[in-house]
């Protein structure tokens, strides 16, 4: 024997055992004992038509496939014939071949009926097609339709429409069920035919039908529970049995003589008690075909007299021709399903169509309108051989019945098993017994029992019809989405599927679906939509890996509208920050990743980290395993953010990497936020108790790697950044054209308080002052414009909506008509306060100015008027501190001091402030940015969290 790897899977490397001598595969592992079970099915599905295999053994506990000869021991068995062609022939069959031609013929008319009949089946033959281009793309696990449905759609839409699938089997089974009853009472009851007139036969009501129904579906019930094997090998001789029982139909249509025909005891509209009412079958007359040619719609003596109309007639005749997908859903025990499901399908529709045209027009040309309207079973009279017609009846709806009741037990066991109802339908998993789901089952034999109280075999129908069609629907709406999405993935070999076809089709379902009756498809829809939500918050099988063709869908629009997104065409009254945020590590940034989620105002949001290194030196990439830690943070944390990760000799080459290539097209960063630099230990946040942080995903050693997820810096260890390189980033920022915001303090940042009622945090502050080199015209310029305008975006956030804007406004000089003027006449007459007011009206911004009171003597108190003048060469002094910086003259340290205390004297109340952040100066870096960093670090002292700002471009307007 020979071994070798041939790929691998998400459960791990593939290998496989081969015989040496011929080559022939004996084992498949994937040497993962975990691996699912459906995962092992589709490695088999997909290696078998590589190496010519039919048939398999799945051992679930030893993570291997053994490849065999026999097929019994796959539970694969059925090919074409026996497990699609028989099963769907019979459910198209069903009550409508034998039961309700001559209700539909006598009401619409041959024309309208053959018309319907067109409809119906180009609906089924477009959804057939889809059903196929699914079936034909890819490995088809047991749940059929379901099962296609979900793996396109994703858990949300296949969950509720898989859901909405197994109600619609479940009323198939119990219509098909009270249609069997209806012909054995017909046949046996009362007067029946095979009693004869008069005879006492099985006594007949409601309750008495409901327990015939009962009786038959126990049967079903044994059956299933023997297993759908049982039925997949008579499903061949009940077919034939059905067959022979149409072909006597046909032959009496031709040959039987005009003869009066007795109306059932059933029909209350037109007999009474005892009384013997006739309805002419006259065989082939030309005036009888011209009589039924037009509709003529009457009244339905099953439904107590209810008025019959197309909408009725269509819904009885749809819910007889359902059954396309009941191939489908025995996916899991075909030997081959793509290849049985497209021929078995489209041939047993061929089939049913032909014999449904036949029978529709010989009816129309022998019997006359009164008798199709008013003898639902007329056909037994008319047959040479009446019980013909009565083992027909008996046979086609009972395996009807018997191959949707599997078909659902099989969508609710994928359903289970798939977990999209969590621990509610864990029952069902447990409750297989050799590969046979006997709770589902159960399940869906009491629920049949339940539908079948209805009673009336026409109301079930429209039901039945309503929730087909949506099924329908979905089908067609997984293969449109497929191919409008154009995932180069969905290649099926079903040559005859186009776009064309899946949208004909769901547009056909849809109007169907409202034609036949309003309100059950507005509940349907409903219930579908509530399904949908329910499964898309609470089931755990939400973020289940099969992919989703929303993704798919969202890809394809995403890209048309970024081409469509010019930067050329940018205005600045559309203007919205699009931020970027550098982390060094999230433990302890998660109030700043809050905060600067609430600032982007719907804009662009990247959150970026960088690892210092040399790829070239490394095994792999370090943020190929990050990655998913850092999506996992999102997902916590509840912010709507993209991830940059990415590796570079320092942190300032990836900021500037990060800085060109964040974003796509025109949707790039254009505002850059760096946590301040400073002493401060991290805090944990994810640890810490209490907080609003806390996430268990990421507390502790990861499961798999057994590594700490995002491991803080210790006290004793030196920072990766130094301060000359932070300044620098700084700096490399503002020359690439980018705003630039410093946070600090938001360690502090506590959102509780800024909710509570009763809280002594009240304001936002903008300080709209260049504290180094202070002149009146500050308020006025890019920067302070750039300030008010992320302030009164966080005040618009909800949590900082009951918090008031304050704009303070620091004066050197005053206006001419303050008492202790000293300014001369040639000064203008209006005050910066007026300006700034007028300015914030136009802005539609509201905040509340602030005059700081006694500006004018302390920014005189400032030597040069500016403070970065004192890191010219000729006063610098040299100092040891803690940046390694130089010696600040003593008057620009008092300043310094004097302002911090003025910020925090007005910040008691406050839960955030905006600085204006000087540009960092040129010259030496080594010397003059520790230098500026140091004056940043003591202006910035004690506040509340503070954002330094510098903007660089308009991004306010007062145009409408």
């Amino acid at each position: 024997m020979i071994a070798s790897e041939i790929g691998s899977t998400n459960d791990g490397p593939v290998s496989v055992l081969c015989d040496a001598p011929t080559g022939t595969p004996l084992v498949v592992t994937t040497m993962n004992e975990r691996a699912p079970l459906i995962s092992k099915r589709r490695l088999f599905s997909s290696l078998s038509s590589v190496f010519g295999f039919t048939s398999s053994r799945t051992v679930s506990s030893g993570g291997y496939v053994e490849f065999g000869a026999s097929n019994v021991e796959s539970g694969r068995t059925l090919g074409t014939f026996a497990g699609v062609f028989s099963p769907v022939a019979l459910s198209m069959f069903s009550a409508l071949l034998f039961l309700r031609v001559g209700f539909i013929v006598g009401n619409a008319g041959l024309w309208v009926t053959l018309f319907q009949f067109v409809i119906a089946y180009g609906i089924l033959l477009f959804t057939v097609a889809s059903v196929c281009a699914v079936a034909t793309n890819g490995a088809v696990e047991g749940g059929g339709a379901y099962f296609m449905i979900s793996r396109t759609l994703g858990p949300e839409f296949g969950g509720s429409i898989g859901t909405l699938f197994f109600l619609a089997n479940v009323v198939s089974s119990a219509l098909y069920i009270t249609g069997c009853a209806e012909g054995i009472v017909e046949n046996f009851g009362p007067s029946g035919y095979l009693i004869g007139e008069g005879n006492v036969g099985l006594p007949d009501s409601r309750w008495w039908r409901f327990l015939y129904c009962s009786l038959l579906n126990v049967i079903s019930l044994v059956v299933c529970l023997i297993g759908a094997g049982m039925f997949a090998k008579t499903s061949v001789a009940v077919l034939g049995i059905v067959c022979i029982s149409l072909l006597s139909v046909i032959v009496s249509f031709s040959i039987q003589s005009p003869k009066k025909i007795a109306i059932p005891e059933a029909n209350h509209l037109i007999r009474n008690g005892s009384e013997m009412v006739y309805r002419m079958y006259t065989g082939f007359r030309l005036e009888t075909l011209e009589e039924n040619w037009h509709q003529q719609y009457g009244k339905d003596y099953s439904s107590d007299g209810k008025d019959v109309d197309f909408a009725t007639v269509f819904g009885v005749l749809f819910s007889g021709v359902t059954g396309i997908m009941a191939g489908a859903n025995m996916s899991g025990e075909l030997r081959d399903p793509s290849r049985n499901i497209p021929r078995g399908t489209l041939s047993a529709v061929a089939f049913t169509f032909v014999c449904y045209v036949i029978v529709s027009f010989l009816t129309a040309a022998t019997s006359s309108r009164e008798l199709l309207q008013n003898d639902f079973i007329f056909m037994m009279p008319v047959n040479v051989w009446p019980p013909f017609v009565a083992v027909g009846i008996l046979t086609a709806t009972f395996s009807a019945s018997l191959s949707n009741l599997i078909g659902s037990s099989r969508v609710l066991e994928a359903l289970a098993k798939d977990d999209v109802f969590g621990s509610v339908l864990q029952f069902i998993v447990k409750g297989t017994w050799r590969g046979n789901p006997v709770a589902a089952v159960l399940t869906s034999w009491m629920l049949v029992e339940l539908i079948m109280l209805i009673g009336s075999l026409n109301t079930i129908a429209q039901i039945n019809s309503v929730l087909f069609l949506l099924s329908y629907l979905a089908t067609n709406l997984a293969c449109l989405s497929l191919e409008l999405a154009s995932a180069p993935n969905f290649r099926p070999s079903f040559k005859y599927f186009t776009w064309h076809t899946a949208f004909i089709g769901l547009v056909g379902t849809l109007v169907m679906m409202f034609l036949i009756n309003i309100l059950y498809a507005s509940i349907s829809v409903l219930l579908c939509l509530v399904f949908v939500i329910i499964l898309h918050l609470f089931s755990p099988s939400r973020e289940a890996h099969w992919g989703s063709i929303s993704q798919a869908l969202i890809f394809h629009q995403v890209r048309k509208y970024l081409l469509l997104l010019d930067s050329r065409k940018d205005h600045v009254k559309f203007w919205r920050p699009q931020m970027l945020l550098l982390v060094g590590n999230p433990r302890s940034s998660c109030p700043l990743i809050h905060f600067v989620n609430d600032l982007k105002k719907g804009g662009l949001y990247v959150l970026g980290h960088i690892k210092v290194g040399q790829l070239s030196d490394m095994e792999v990439d370090p943020t190929l395993d990050e990655y998913s830690h850092w999506l996992t943070l999102v997902d916590c944390l509840k912010v709507k953010a993209f991830i940059e990760l990415t590796v570079a000799h320092s942190v300032r080459e990836g900021l500037q990497h990060m800085i060109r290539m964040s974003g796509l097209g025109a949707m790039k960063p254009n505002t850059i936020v760096l946590g301040f630099f400073d002493e401060e230990l991290p805090h944990d946040f994810f640890e810490e108790g209490g907080s609003l942080y806390s996430a268990d995903e990421l507390k502790g050693a990861h499961a798999t790697s057994g590594h700490r997820v995002f491991p803080l810096r210790s006290s004793t260890s030196e920072k990766a950044l130094g301060t000359v390189e932070y300044v620098g980033m700084v700096a490399d920022t503002l020359k690439l054209g980018k705003n630039i915001c410093l946070c600090r303090h938001f360690h502090n940042l506590d959102k509780k308080l800024m909710i509570a009622k009763s809280s002594s945090v009240k304001f936002i502050d903008v300080w709209p002052v260049n504290f180094f080199q202070p002149d009146d015209e500050d308020p006025f310029d890019t920067t302070s414009l750039f300030m008010l305008q992320l302030a009164c975006i966080i005040n618009m956030v909800s949590g900082w909506k009951n918090l008031h804007l304050r704009v303070f406004l620091c004066e050197k000089k005053r206006r001419q008509d303050d008492p202790g003027n000293n300014i001369s006449s040639s000064m203008p007459s209006h005050s910066n306060a007026h300006r700034l007011r007028q300015q914030l009206q136009m802005l539609r911004i509201a905040a509340t100015i602030q005059e700081v009171s006694g500006w004018g003597q302390q920014a005189a108190a400032l030597p040069g008027g500016s403070v970065l003048q004192q890191l010219s060469p000729g006063l610098r002094k040299p100092r040891a501190d803690s940046f390694g910086g130089t010696q600040l003259d003593n008057a620009v340290r008092v300043y310094l001091l004097s302002v911090n205390q003025l910020l925090r004297q007005y910040s008691e109340q406050t839960a955030a402030s905006f600085l204006y952040l000087p540009v960092p100066p040129h010259g030496d870096e080594a010397v003059i940015y520790p230098t500026y960093l140091q004056l940043l670090t003591e202006l910035t002292a004690d506040l509340p969290p503070t954002v330094l700002v510098h903007g660089v471009s308009p991004v306010t307007s007062t145009t409408l």
